[in-house]
């Protein structure tokens, strides 16, 4: 067991150079012949890790002040730090496989000292954690700059914010509504023992997250794993048979399904990301769906719009997705204070070059999966600036709770 510590640590290396927690985990597990059981294993470790990476390294700097001239020992000690403060793992197994890792690097001078840090960490248990409630980086698990901007923001609602961000996310369903609805497909489920209750007509929540393939009727497109809050923008477009529309940044298509399940519309799948847009053509065919599938930048339609206006632009634009943290828990140790104004500048200048393409009397939905008021309102308010023929019909900004993650939504018309 001691390689999953390695290949976890590993993992942790790969996110502090700027690769997501997904390719890092894709990299480590394809380079590596691991069973089902190891991979869930590492899985499991590299996502609590950074899950709880406040508290963590907070906990080491009380046991060792200083951080290690060795950056491989100093991971190494993270990951079996979160084995033995959050999962169920033998304590004895934990150290031992620890020091056992250690012998590997620098010529095994560091097992005395991982074999002691963990071994007071054990010790210490309850007074490291105790003291870690008292530092907010530690008790919330996000940066500091990340707390005084949610606690700016929302005054009354930032720490629930953060709690549910630091939670396990739930898996929620949207039935076909071209298959069924939420009612029926939850009493399948439960002539499964598959317990689940209806979030709306066709959203349904399972009680407990399970593999894709043990769905009735995934494989042949009756239902799909997507967030109650995500599906909240098909709706909010209102498609209706025979229109235009376009999914500006479709992959991975979750909202082009969506879309075209509640409608019978010509719909353009567009994305800059030639590689993520399979996932799109992937999705779809599993709904026995299509649409007019693109690789190319939503930012510059003169490189291959036709000229004919959509009726609907669905503008999910590039954003911070910190209202998914829970599902990409290395977000919030990517992100930078400093990024927010290169994505400001993405997201106006994506919706100022989709406004002309939508017709008269069409309706563009500018959507994130932020919490951040600066990428959300505020691009709104100065895209209303910028635009006279634009009128916002409504918004609302979803926060994460047990039921959907954080989204933002403002539903643009064009005047006639």
């Amino acid at each position: 067991m001691h390689r999953i510590q390695e290949l976890a640590a590993g993992v942790l290396e790969r996110v502090e150079q700027g690769r997501t927690l997904t390719e890092a985990l894709a990299t480590v597990q394809r380079n590596q012949e691991l069973s089902a059981a190891e991979r869930g294993a590492l899985q499991d470790i590299a996502y609590g890790s950074l899950r709880r990476l406040g508290q963590l390294r907070f906990v080491l700097r009380q046991l060792v002040p200083r951080p290690l001239p060795a950056a491989e020992i100093e991971r190494l000690l993270l990951v079996a730090l979160y084995q033995l403060l959050h999962t169920r793992a033998a304590d004895y197994a934990v150290v031992d496989q620890a020091v056992n890792a250690a012998a590997a690097v620098a010529r095994g001078k560091f097992k005395g000292l991982v074999n002691g840090v963990l071994r007071n960490a054990l010790r210490q248990r309850d007074e490291l954690l105790a003291a870690a409630l008292r530092d907010n980086e530690a008790r919330y698990n996000h940066p500091r700059w990340w707390l005084q901007r949610l606690r700016a923001a929302y005054p009354a609602q930032w720490a629930d914010i953060l709690d549910e961000s630091n939670r396990h996310p739930p898996m929620t369903l949207r039935v076909n509504a071209r298959h069924g609805d939420a009612a029926g497909y939850v009493a399948e489920l439960a002539g499964k023992d598959m317990a689940a209750r209806a979030l709306d007509g066709h959203a349904v929540l399972l009680e407990t997250p399970c593999n894709v393939r043990e769905l009735p009727g995934f494989a042949d497109g009756r239902v799909s794993v997507q967030d109650w809050g995500a599906q909240q923008a098909a709706r909010w477009l209102d498609v209706q048979p025979g229109m235009r529309v376009l999914d500006a940044c479709a992959a991975p298509g979750g909202k082009s399904g969506h879309l075209l399940e509640l409608a019978d519309i010509a719909l353009t799948a567009l994305d800059i990301d030639a590689g993520r847009l399979q996932r799109v053509e992937e999705n779809l065919a599993r709904l026995g769906l299509a649409a007019n599938v693109v690789a190319a930048d939503a930012a510059q339609p003169a490189k291959w719009w036709d000229g004919q206006p959509f009726d609907r632009i669905l503008a999910d634009v590039p954003c911070s997705a910190s209202g998914v943290v829970r599902r990409h828990p290395d977000i919030k140790w990517l992100r930078r204070p400093t990024d927010f104004a290169a994505l400001g500048q993405q997201q106006g200048a994506l919706s100022d070059a989709l406004w002309p393409l939508l017709a008269a009397g069409g309706k563009m939905l500018y959507a994130t999966c932020s919490i951040m008021p600066e990428e959300n309102r505020q691009q709104v308010d100065a895209f209303l600036t910028r635009h006279p023929d634009a009128q916002l019909l409504q918004d609302e900004q979803l926060l994460p709770t047990p039921e959907h993650d954080g989204f933002y939504y403002a539903l643009l018309a064009k005047r006639s």
